[in-house]
């Protein structure tokens, strides 16, 4: 018999979430039939994105979200006992697949890289910095990258891998500690966004001729700030709007129409599942080798307990974290 934990969305979020949103429930799991493996979920992610979608669930379904899981049980010959899954379960501590959607770390993941990189740096924050920085923007060695949200799971990626193709980096985030790690990592301009007299003087001063690719994981006034500051024929990828997930009023104005116009921006926002198949497996590939050659440096923010899900979610929505926020189940 195997008891199921799992975090229940009790009901919808109003403003920042509160631990009278979520419910814990367990339940008994049936025996597996052929073709099914048992998981265990070892690491288990929080990320801004569940903010928005949480609006799909309906009242008393199970929180969303990747996890990397052991098979404990098998029924399944493409998944014996102890492989290493990433999965898309939910806030779950154990889970039966019918092994459709199970993905298996890569044949060479190397020993020296934690196995909860897979839901970070070599994971889906890593994937959503490649694409979006690569294919979205298509930076070119010379430009100027600007990115919010820079120290975590996301920016912190996209100024490290915009480092590699020779880009200038300019960070901004939200804490002292996060701008000394930014610098740490080959940011070559990184500040504080909160303590800052003016963001459009900072930003001014950081790049002077304006801004080639503009990463954002922020939205809002943040936004409408940087945009006027884009070069001609600047990109845009916009990938989340964290400062609008919670808000309970009307959102902020949106960037001047004539910035956009006049200087032939290109926006574009994205879900990272547009990359499938083999350019995926590049990307993942690539993401795996720079970080296993020190090229790409991580931090992770590891919250220990199943039972502090709900806790590690609105703390990273708060901004607690530096780097991917896990929790270690």
């Amino acid at each position: 018999m195997v008891l199921a934990k799992s975090w229940t969305l009790k009901q919808h979020f109003k403003g920042h979430p509160t631990n009278s949103d979520f419910e814990l429930k367990t339940a008994e799991l049936p025996p597996l039939k052929n073709g099914e493996v048992l998981l265990e979920a070892l690491f288990l992610s929080v990320d801004p994105y569940m903010r928005v979608v949480s609006k799909k669930l309906k009242e008393g379904d199970v929180m969303m979200g990747e996890q990397v899981a052991r098979v404990v049980e098998s029924k399944n010959s493409a998944f014996p006992i102890g492989t290493i899954v990433v999965t898309f379960s939910g806030w779950t501590s154990h889970s039966i697949s019918d092994g459709k959607r199970l993905e298996k770390l890569p044949a060479e993941w190397p020993d020296s890289l934690p196995l909860s990189l897979a839901l970070g740096t070599v994971g889906m924050p890593g994937l959503t910095a490649y694409f979006g920085l690569l294919d979205i923007c298509g930076v070119k060695g010379g430009e100027t990258v600007i990115v919010n949200a820079a120290a975590g799971a996301v920016g912190s990626v996209v100024g490290q891998i915009a480092k590699l193709k020779g880009c200038k980096v300019v960070g901004a985030a939200g804490s002292d500690e996060k701008i000394a790690y930014l610098k740490k990592v080959g940011f070559d301009v990184a500040f504080n966004y909160k303590t800052v007299e003016s963001l459009e003087e900072t930003l001014k001063k950081a790049s002077p001729d304006g801004y080639d690719c503009y990463f954002d994981n922020v939205g809002g006034e943040f936004s409408n700030i940087v945009i006027p500051q884009m070069k001609t024929f600047g990109r845009i990828a916009i990938c989340g709007a964290i400062s609008t997930y919670n808000r309970t009023g009307l959102p902020p104005p949106g960037p001047p129409p004539e910035a956009v116009i006049y200087q032939q921006l290109r926006m574009e926002g994205f879900i990272v599942t547009r990359w499938q198949g083999d350019v995926r497996q590049k990307a993942l590939r690539d993401l795996m080798t720079w970080t296993s050659a020190g090229k790409i440096q991580y931090h992770e923010y590891i919250v220990e307990g199943f039972e502090n899900m709900p806790s590690a979610f609105m703390g990273m929505l708060k901004g607690e974290n530096l780097g991917k926020a896990i929790v270690k189940a």
